[in-house]
C-alpha cells in the first residue's frame, strides 16, 4: 500500500494553465519529472525560477553561502499582515539580531523544561479525544496550539486569550489563499499586491490578541511575577552585541510565527502521522507498544520511544508541512551549466527532495525502518531537510521532535485507529501540507 500523494501535471502546459493549477494546489501544479531532476527551470518573460533537488545544489543554497542566497522577499508577501517583520521574514543584520535573542531559548536544556508543559498538553488531548469518525486535523490543530499556549506563556489553551488567537486563526486559515503565487511566479515588481479584506482584517485581530498576551506578559516581569517559560525567555534575554531587548512589537511579530509555525507545522505533521498508523496498523501496534513507557513526567522517556521517532521522521519525509523554500540569488550564479541570472528564484523543494527516485530507496513508501539502513542513514544526511538546513534551520526543530512523538505515542497508548472507507485524504499545500477535504479516522478505545 502506497500512501497518498497528489497527482501530476502534464510536463508541458502554458504560464496561464500552470497559474490556474498552482493557484489550486503547488503539489499537484508540479510534472512528475522533478521527482528525478536534479535542477529544474522555469521562464517567463518577468523571471527565471530554478527548482534544486541536487543535494550539492541544495548544500550550497542553504548551508554553505545563505548570506549570497537570502530567503525571497516575495515569500512574505502573503504573510506579512500577520507576521509583520517577524524572523521568518527577515534577511541580512535584522535577522541575525533576532536570530540571537531568540536562540537562547530553544537551547538542548530548555527541553527540559518545558517537557513537563509538552506532557500536560498531551494528556489533555488524550482526555478530549473522541471516539468514533473524526475528522482528526482539526483535533491535531487543537493539540498544537495548546502545546504553544502552555510552552511560551504557561496558560492552556481554555484560557480565554488563548481560545480567542486560537480560534482567530483558524479563521485567518480559511481565508488565507495557498502558497503565495507571486514567491514562486513571480509577477513583475510594479505589479500590485493585492489580499483578500478578510484576511487582513483576520491578521489585524490575531495580531492586538497576542499583543495583550504580551502586553499582560511584560506586566509579569515588571512585577517579578512572570513564569520562567519561553514568553518570558525571549522578552528579557538582551542582544550580546545591542545590548537591546525586542520591543513590543517586536515580540508581537515573533509570536505570531511561533504561533504560525510551532501550530500550523506541527498539527499538519501528526494529522498526517495518525493517518498512516490507521494504514499501516503494524506499525501503530508497535508505537502503541512503546507507549506504555509514559507513566511519569519525566523527560528520559523521550529515550524510550525510538520505533515513534521513527515513525515521525518518516511521517515528516513523505509530508513535510513546509513543502517548498524559495531563496533568491543575489549575484550571477553558475549551476549545472545553466547561468542563473541575479535576482532568480531558487526554489528548494522538500516535498521532491524527500521523494526524489535517484536519492532514496522506495521513495513513496512509508518505511520507518529505512532510517536504520544504510540508503536511510545517507539520505537523512543529504536529502532531509524538513526543518530546512544551515543558519536558518527551524529554531524549534528540536522541540518539534520531542512535540511530535511524545502527542502521537500519548495518543496510541489509548486509542485505535484505523482508516473510514472512501475517504481517502489527498495531499495539497496551502499554509502547511494539509488534507484537501480533511484526515477522516475512526478512532476506538484500545
Amino acid at each position: 500500500m502506497i500512501p497518498p500523494k497528489p497527482p501530476s501535471r502534464p510536463d508541458r502546459v502554458s504560464l496561464w494553465r500552470y497559474m490556474q493549477l498552482f493557484r489550486q494546489d503547488i503539489l499537484s501544479a508540479q510534472p512528475a519529472r522533478l521527482y528525478r531532476a536534479w535542477m529544474a527551470e522555469f521562464r517567463t518573460p518577468f523571471f527565471r525560477s530554478y527548482l534544486m533537488n541536487q543535494p550539492e545544489l541544495v548544500k550550497t543554497v542553504l548551508k554553505d553561502r545563505p548570506d549570497d542566497f537570502p530567503k525571497s522577499d516575495r515569500v512574505g508577501e502573503g504573510l506579512r499582515p500577520l507576521l509583520g517583520n517577524s524572523v521568518f521574514l527577515t534577511n541580512g543584520d535584522v535577522w541575525k539580531r533576532q536570530r540571537r535573542i531568540i536562540d537562547p531559548a530553544f537551547e538542548g536544556g530548555r527541553l527540559r523544561e518545558t517537557f513537563p508543559a509538552m506532557w500536560d498538553a498531551s494528556e489533555a488531548t488524550a482526555a478530549r479525544l473522541p471516539e468514533g469518525v473524526v475528522e482528526i486535523e482539526e483535533q491535531t490543530s487543537h493539540a498544537a496550539a495548546d502545546v504553544i499556549f502552555r510552552t511560551l506563556f504557561s496558560i492552556p489553551i481554555e484560557d480565554a486569550l488563548a481560545t480567542a488567537v486560537f480560534h482567530e486563526f483558524r479563521t485567518y486559515q480559511r481565508s488565507q489563499p495557498i502558497l503565495n503565487l507571486a514567491a514562486f511566479v513571480p509577477l513583475p515588481r510594479w505589479a500590485p499586491r493585492l489580499f483578500r479584506r478578510d484576511t487582513r482584517a483576520s491578521a489585524t485581530r490575531i495580531r492586538g490578541l497576542i499583543a495583550q498576551l504580551v502586553d499582560r506578559r511584560a506586566d509579569e516581569i515588571a512585577a517579578g511575577t512572570a513564569p520562567d517559560d519561553l514568553a518570558t525567555k525571549i522578552m528579557t534575554t538582551r542582544d550580546p552585541v545591542t545590548g537591546e531587548t525586542f520591543t513590543p512589537d517586536e515580540m508581537v511579530d515573533q509570536v505570531a510565527i511561533f504561533f504560525l509555525a510551532g501550530h500550523e507545522t506541527s498539527a499538519s505533521a501528526l494529522a498526517w502521522a495518525l493517518y498512516l498508523m490507521a494504514l499501516y496498523p503494524e506499525w501503530q501496534e508497535k508505537v502503541a507498544a512503546e507507549a506504555q513507557a509514559l507513566e511519569t513526567c519525566d523527560f528520559a522517556v523521550m529515550s524510550k520511544l525510538p520505533v515513534t521517532r521513527d515513525v515521525f521522521r518518516e511521517t515528516l519525509r513523505l509530508y513535510p508541512p513546509v513543502p517548498m523554500m524559495v531563496r533568491e540569488a543575489t549575484c550571477p550564479e553558475r549551476f549545472r551549466d545553466r547561468d542563473v541570472r541575479r535576482g532568480s528564484q531558487l526554489v528548494v523543494s522538500p516535498w521532491h527532495l524527500h521523494r526524489h527516485e535517484r536519492l532514496w530507496q522506495r521513495p513513496d513508501d512509508f518505511d520507518p525502518g529505512r532510517w536504520q539502513t544504510e540508503n536511510g542513514r545517507r539520505c537523512g544526511r543529504d536529502a532531509y531537510i524538513p526543518f530546512s538546513a544551515g543558519a536558518r534551520v527551524c529554531t524549534g526543530a528540536g522541540f518539534a521532535m520531542v512535540e511530535g512523538p511524545l502527542i502521537l505515542a500519548r495518543l496510541l497508548r489509548d486509542v485505535v485507529v484505523s482508516p473510514v472507507e472512501g475517504r481517502v485524504p489527498v495531499p495539497v499545500a496551502h499554509l502547511t501540507v494539509r488534507a484537501r477535504d480533511g484526515i477522516w479516522l475512526n478512532l476506538a478505545k484500545r
